[in-house]
């Protein structure tokens, strides 16, 4: 009797493999494969979009709203001749910096740009590592991010196009229905991250 059961059982799972075998063996071709709709091997019928940047001057764009609340803002001007930025060459600031930003017309960068959230970091005489002075064990025991408010740019935000970018106008190949949700009023245009920047951490 539990040799026929066993024999049974043994008998429905081979038909279940067999069954879902026969299905799997479905095939696709590459053409149909992926966004291209060409063959994935091969780059020699795929042409990209045209990059249309746009060519308002600075100074005179319209602002693009934050995608999400303190997304880095899109560049709405024209970059042409400001990248790279270099240690000896950042045009975003001479425009962006909050001394002059409102002579300029320009947005200024917000507080979080000029203050230093790392802390200096250093081995012990004892080969252990200290941050701010202070031994760590794990660098979990950082509870808050060290603020150090700079008065100018800080080093880690100098590179502005590693967040900031010029949008090209481009048609969209998948559609976007994302909704943006912000906390407050005028987070579409600017940052309130100073405040929240402890947000989790605390």
């Amino acid at each position: 009797m539990k040799i026929t059961k066993i024999t049974l059982g043994l008998a429905t799972i081979t038909a279940i493999f067999v069954t879902g075998c026969a299905i799997a063996q479905k095939t696709y071709s590459e053409e149909s494969l992926g966004l291209r709709k060409a063959d994935i091997y091969t780059e020699k019928s795929t042409v990209p979009d045209k990059t249309d940047y746009t060519k308002t001057p600075a100074g005179t764009s319209t602002k693009i709203d934050r995608a999400f609340e303190n997304a880095p803002p899109m560049i709405p001007h024209d970059v042409e001749g400001m990248l790279p930025i270099t240690i000896d060459n950042n045009q975003c600031i001479m425009c962006h910096d909050p001394a002059v930003a409102a002579s300029m017309g320009a947005v200024p960068v917000p507080k979080t740009h000029l203050i230093d959230f790392r802390p200096k970091t250093s081995l012990s005489q004892s080969g252990r590592i200290e941050k701010d002075g202070k031994i760590i064990v794990n660098t979990s025991d950082l509870k808050l991010p060290a603020q150090k408010n700079l008065g100018h740019l800080a080093g880690a935000r100098f590179n502005c196009s590693q967040c900031h970018v010029p949008q090209s106008d481009t048609k969209l190949v998948v559609g976007n229905n994302f909704k943006a949700d912000f906390r407050e009023k005028g987070e579409k245009n600017s940052s309130n991250l100073i405040k929240n920047i402890d947000e989790g951490v605390k």
